[in-house]
């Protein structure tokens, strides 16, 4: 069902110059930032060869990645294992006693996605069923 760890998410206040640091400290170019509404997160990817690092920042103040850096102060938000099949991944997690958020798949910046309770395995889990390959 996993294929290999697709990426790690980082809850920012601002994606620009977070991506910016990155660049400059570690030498690792991101992608341009991408607005979507849809999850309340203007997000950019850093590649990182068969995996990216995703640095989101909230949209709207009152929104979950705004409580949680609010709450954390940002950082870690979720890591995302990469699956063939959304769908057939979240059945499976279900059906062996994982609780879900999502019982689909839904549009995410790297294609369909599906979140996994933390109390499941004590962290946000994000399956994803890339559209391309980093």
């Amino acid at each position: 069902m996993i294929k290999g760890l697709n990426h790690v998410a980082i809850a920012v206040k601002n994606v620009e110059e977070t991506a910016k640091v990155f660049e400059k400290i570690l030498g690792v170019k991101a992608s341009k930032a991408e607005v979507m509404p849809e999850h309340g997160v203007k997000a950019c990817t850093i590649p990182l060869g068969n995996a990216h690092i995703e640095l989101m920042e909230p949209l709207d103040a009152n929104g979950g990645i705004a409580k949680f850096i609010e709450k954390t102060g940002g950082g870690l938000h979720h890591i995302s294992l990469a699956v063939a099949d959304i769908d057939g991944a979240l059945k499976t997690v279900e059906s062996k006693g994982g609780a879900l958020i999502d019982k689909q798949g839904r549009k995410g910046i790297d294609g369909k996605i599906g979140f996994v309770h933390p109390k499941t395995l004590g962290v946000l889990l994000e399956l994803t069923e890339p559209e391309h390959k980093h």
